[in-house]
């Protein structure tokens, strides 16, 4: 059994770290750079003939491995309507535009944030990803990425099979300074495996989750029954989010480019290949295990079925990098940054925005990233899950090659191909006088 440590609970030890880290924190806020002047990506806007189908079939390349290849068969279900940005139904979940099997749950409980590990990759393959509204992807350092899986009306059933008493969801891994302000954009709660005393007392409303087996890494887990009752008692004590600002269409927007697969490139040991399944009418998750190895179909541990993902975005942004390991992501009141959106085989250069509205003036609270036009309009997503992968501004995006060599992709440039390539570059150190 777990043992949790809730906010409530934890504030001495916040405070007692901010003792010990205060001298840091003047440092890094006093050398923290001013945010800068919203920019648009100045990657080159290739010319590429429109799509005829949305539902184009792509084969693996040979590289992928073949036992990666999907067995299931996918379910078909009834095509959504369009809805949002603002007004939903009452059954309909504003972060997925789906109905959600027990409406009340949007009632009751509060968003829940679960970091969750991607290395080292015995970690794979994780639990309960496939049951999460979103999940945000971010650089750690040292060649790693991390996410961050947003929990809130379906959840995953809290007995997967009689041999497994309580699902559980994990491996949970350690807190992040970019979870604060996510948190705050769905006025929820974290779980995380503790924090460095670099991070913990910047972080509000968590739950810690201890591992029970220090020989394994990958040891701390969360049951979905306990999710549940923390989310339960945060929403009585936090109040209701503020969700709505999405539009979501189950029929892909007019002038899209071909994108039946995506490269993502954090590291050359962590490389993650999006391929559109025209089928399940959602991108797989291919990654390697390390720089030089085959290729693997994701899967979620919880349930054995592939990982499919409606929209895949990319959202760019700055990253602060104060040592190896320590990173911070500016997300804040951003009016207009580039995004680029993945759906229905079809990629869509797009903005992102945080900007404060009448809403957020009027209640004193923050809503979950949008998804806009370059005039601010909303930009519908495909009713579903999203994966969002946070890049560098200003990082580059092409059409490549089809391979899976690292050096291929990035030096290869060829247009018209639906292959897309998405390196991360990451950024400089930002220097503190500590380090003087």
């Amino acid at each position: 059994m777990p043992i949790f440590a809730r906010t409530s609970n934890c504030r001495f030890v916040k405070w007692f770290l901010l003792i010990s880290s205060i001298c840091a924190l003047v440092f890094l806020a006093s050398c923290a750079p001013q945010s800068p002047q919203p920019l648009i990506n100045t990657a080159t806007l290739l010319s590429l003939p429109q799509q005829t189908s949305t539902s184009t079939k792509y084969a693996p390349t040979s590289t992928v491995s073949p036992s990666a290849t999907p067995t299931t068969t996918p379910t078909l279900t009834p095509t959504p309507m369009p809805c949002g940005p603002y007004n939903f139904e009452e059954n309909i979940n504003p972060l997925t535009g789906l109905p959600v099997a027990n409406p009340q749950n949007l009632k009751i409980y509060a968003p829940a944030l679960v970091s969750i590990t991607n290395f080292p990759v015995t970690a794979r393959p994780q639990l309960g990803l496939s049951y999460a509204t979103f999940i945000y992807e971010m650089y750690i350092g040292e060649g790693a990425s991390r996410f961050l899986a947003v929990f809130y009306g379906d959840y995953p059933p809290e007995q997967v099979s009689p041999d497994a008493p309580h699902s559980e969801l994990g491996p949970v891994r350690s807190g992040r300074l970019p979870y604060e302000t996510l948190r705050r954009f769905f006025n929820g709660f974290m779980v995380i495996a503790s924090a460095s005393s670099r991070v913990l007392p910047f972080l509000d409303e968590y739950t810690i989750v201890s591992n029970p087996n220090l020989e394994n890494i990958n040891g701390a887990r969360l049951s979905v029954q306990e999710l549940k009752q923390i989310a339960l008692d945060t929403r009585k004590r936090l109040g209701d989010p503020i969700l709505t600002g999405q539009r979501f269409e189950p029929i892909p927007p007019a002038n899209g480019k071909p994108a039946h697969k995506v490269w993502v490139a954090f590291h050359s040991g962590d490389q993650i290949f999006w391929q559109y399944d025209s089928l399940r009418q959602a991108y797989l998750r291919y990654q390697d295990k390390g720089t030089g190895t085959p290729l693997e179909l994701f899967y979620d541990g919880l349930n054995n079925e592939p990982l499919t993902i409606e929209n895949l975005i990319i959202l760019y942004t700055n990253y602060y990098r104060y040592d190896e390991t320590l990173f911070d992501i500016e997300l804040k009141y951003i009016y207009r940054y580039p995004a680029l959106l993945f759906r229905d085989g079809q990629m869509y250069e797009i903005y992102w925005t945080t900007r404060s509205e009448e809403i957020e003036k009027q209640t004193g609270k923050l809503r979950p990233i949008r998804f806009i036009t370059y005039d601010g309009k909303p930009f519908p997503l495909k009713p579903g899950q999203t994966w969002v992968e946070i890049l560098q501004l200003n990082n580059p995006y092409y059409e490549t090659t089809d391979s899976t060599e690292y050096n291929v992709l990035i030096r290869s440039r060829q247009p018209g191909s639906g292959f897309w390539a998405v390196p991360f570059i990451s950024p400089p150190f930002i220097r503190s006088p500590e380090k003087d």
